[in-house]
């Protein structure tokens, strides 16, 4: 499956996995083991993304603390996507510090001139790749615009909850979306890039 299916596959899911954590928070193990199954497939792409050939040790390290602190979370599941990303992240950040990997710099472009609307090659391109092949593809983009990617594709989040996650502006986190899809279909020789926004990069649902 491509990834631009990801987050309606992950969305789908939004009541069950509310209903999973509701249930997990007042100490029902099963349930917190359906929670899990829903949201470690996009919560492990994202972190290859972030420290790649390290992504299942700091996800492991990050559910142990979404376990520990889960009597603190309030929210449906959409909003315990968003909260267990933000602790994978920050899993993630310690973790390229210990290993003294600097993460990529990218300087972000903050205009948001020329902005792609719907239907637009870059999603075109995605269309046609496995998962894995297109998460090599987003590791080579400017950090910025591989997290945008990643946190909007893959993990399934809408914009305001990845820029909660970015600590950035909703309006940057879909400039930096828009330009790394366009930049992926540049790589992958589509023609006729329109400045259009692929659908799971688009407006807030």
């Amino acid at each position: 499956m491509g990834i631009p299916d990801e987050p309606r596959r992950v969305q789908a899911y939004d009541g069950e996995l509310g209903a999973a954590v509701a249930r997990a928070q007042e100490g029902d193990e099963s349930a917190f083991a359906v929670a899990y199954r829903i949201v470690q497939p996009g919560l492990l792409g994202y972190l290859r993304g972030l420290v790649r050939d390290d992504a299942e040790d700091v996800s492991s390290d990050a559910w142990l603390e979404i376990a520990r602190d889960l009597g603190r979370f309030k929210g449906d599941g959409a909003g315990f996507r968003a909260w267990t990303a933000t602790i994978a992240r920050r899993r993630a950040m310690d973790h390229l510090r210990r290993q003294k990997v600097r993460p990529r710099s990218a300087a972000l472009e903050q205009d948001a001139q020329d902005l792609p609307r719907p239907h637009s090659a870059p999603d075109q391109a995605l269309e046609s790749l496995s998962t894995e092949c297109a998460l090599q593809l987003v590791r080579g983009l400017p950090r910025d615009q591989a997290e945008a990617v990643l946190l909007r594709v893959v993990v399934g989040l809408d914009e305001p909850a990845a820029a909660r996650v970015m600590g950035k502006r909703p309006r940057a986190v879909r400039t930096a979306g828009c330009r790394g899809l366009q930049r992926l279909a540049r790589q992958l020789g589509v023609a006729d890039v329109t400045h259009e926004v692929p659908r799971t990069l688009g407006e807030s649902t």
